[in-house]
């Protein structure tokens, strides 16, 4: 049940739904408990006049009964002030008249902790931190992603719009990726989600983390981030067949494959985007070597974040190709653009990549140096060869299996990286490898330090 509530009338407690895209609002999802009055005078500062809320999940010293009971027509009116109070006082039943049958009692104050509270053990409190942490992941995502999807639909008649949104959409993702602590790739299983939102969302993530690393501007980075984003805007418009590489295509289907590029430009001048964004569009399949098109140009003459793009992009279409079958582990797709195609990528850049991505890349089935099979979730950049894994424990059900922070485990590593097929049944059933690699960032803090789930678990 949503009500509306006049902005004038929020109180720490409610559990609001902004109804504006992720990139409208500083707070890290649009749907929210608030924690402070901070929250809410950032919230009178986005200009509403109102906004939904759910009672039953706003945590208010209100009668249970408005948690429960239906409000007919509120939340479907526009609020007034009071809306909340009178909300509340509609649905609060009036006091009983005394009797002489049953006289009448004084009222008791309602309990709500009859049964004292358990406290969660320290393991419990560690898994409900992972599951937290992936929950942000995945929800911050989906929004992100609803935004592009947003974009590319205003695209044919408001190019503007999408240009407002897709900005929006990329400031969103610095303002959560540019603070003061240190930031990890992450893997989220499990994500469903339009294919072409998912390339242009993995692009971006790990195209950002990159210019973080380079030490990017606030300007460079919103252009790249932006650029990164609309790399594909040019295949609007084209056929399925032709959105798509194929060595086998004959030249003329080549060349119209090839011609994604031009009309992304003609797009991103529609849209008004500013040159560091075009010079993405124009350069994200131009390479070091020369072999790039459209223009063939050698690294000196392709912008930083043209190599940076053209590095993820080729990367993240290794992983998740369009036929899913035919996809490489992030573990194969690294090792493969290192053996065979390093000389088409900026060395320093394809080195600061592998460091960020470590070895074994989220994404990647591995088998511990204790013969347990694993699945790697994140990695920190500093420590690439020690990444965060979960871990096949048939004692455990997958649900409540912990991640073991490989770092500190001096007699624990990786022995070697496998393909899902090569995971005995009953890991793969564990573990559910996906056919698609989706990626998003997160504080490292959000994982427990070295060694924390072990010490939890024998607490």
């Amino acid at each position: 049940m949503l009500l509306t509530v006049a902005i004038d009338d929020l109180k720490v407690g409610m559990f609001v739904h902004l109804e504006l895209g992720w990139w409208a609002h500083p707070f890290a999802l649009s749907n929210f408990a608030i924690s402070s009055p901070d929250q809410i005078q950032t919230l009178r500062g986005l200009g509403l006049r109102q906004v939904r809320w759910s009672p039953e999940k706003s945590q208010l010293d209100l009668p249970p009964e408005v948690a429960d009971e239906s409000v007919t027509g509120a939340a479907n009116q526009p609020a007034t002030p009071g809306t909340a109070a009178a909300a509340a006082a509609a649905v609060e039943p009036p006091p009983a008249e005394p009797t002489a049958a049953a006289p009448a009692t004084p009222a008791q104050p309602l309990r709500m902790d009859i049964d004292p509270p358990r406290l969660a053990s320290p393991s419990a409190r560690v898994l409900e931190a992972q599951r937290s942490a992936q929950r942000l992941c995945e929800q911050q995502y989906h929004e992100a992603g609803a935004a592009w999807l947003e974009a590319q639909r205003q695209l044919p008649s408001a190019p503007e719009q999408a240009r407002v949104i897709s900005e929006g959409l990329t400031r969103a993702l610095l303002d959560k990726l540019m603070v003061d602590q240190e930031m990890c790739v992450r893997v989220l299983s499990g994500v469903a989600g339009e294919p072409n939102a998912a390339h242009a969302m993995n692009v971006t993530v790990i195209s950002l983390l990159m210019a973080r690393v380079f030490g990017f501007g606030p300007d460079d980075m919103l252009d790249l981030g932006l650029g990164a984003l609309l790399h594909d805007v040019g295949k609007h418009g084209l056929p399925e067949r032709a959105r798509h590489a194929d060595p086998r295509a004959l030249p003329a289907e080549v060349q119209r494959y090839r011609s994604h590029v031009a009309r992304g430009l003609v797009q991103g001048q529609r849209m008004g985007l500013r040159p560091g964004a075009l010079s993405v569009l124009a350069q994200h399949h131009e390479l070091a070597d020369g072999s790039g098109f459209p223009n063939g140009l050698v690294q000196d003459n392709i912008a930083l974040a043209g190599r940076i793009v053209a590095l993820i992009n080729r990367y993240d279409n290794l992983c998740n190709p369009p036929q899913a079958a035919n996809g490489l582990t992030p573990h194969e797709a690294l090792s493969l653009i290192f053996a065979q195609s390093r000389g088409q990528f900026d060395a320093t850049m394809l080195n600061a990549f592998i460091r960020m991505m470590g070895v074994y890349p989220p994404g990647s089935v591995v088998q511990l140096t204790d013969d347990r099979y694993a699945s790697v979730v994140s990695v920190n950049s500093s420590r690439p060869l020690k990444p965060r894994v979960l871990v096949c424990d048939p004692h455990v059900p997958p649900e409540e299996a912990l991640l073991l922070n490989l770092d500190g485990q001096a007699d624990l590593g990786i022995r070697r990286s496998l393909k899902p097929g090569q995971l005995p049944a009953a890991a793969r059933d564990y573990l559910s490898p996906s056919a698609r690699t989706v990626y998003f960032f997160e504080p490292v803090a959000a994982f427990p330090a070295a060694g924390a789930a072990q010490q939890a678990l024998a607490a």
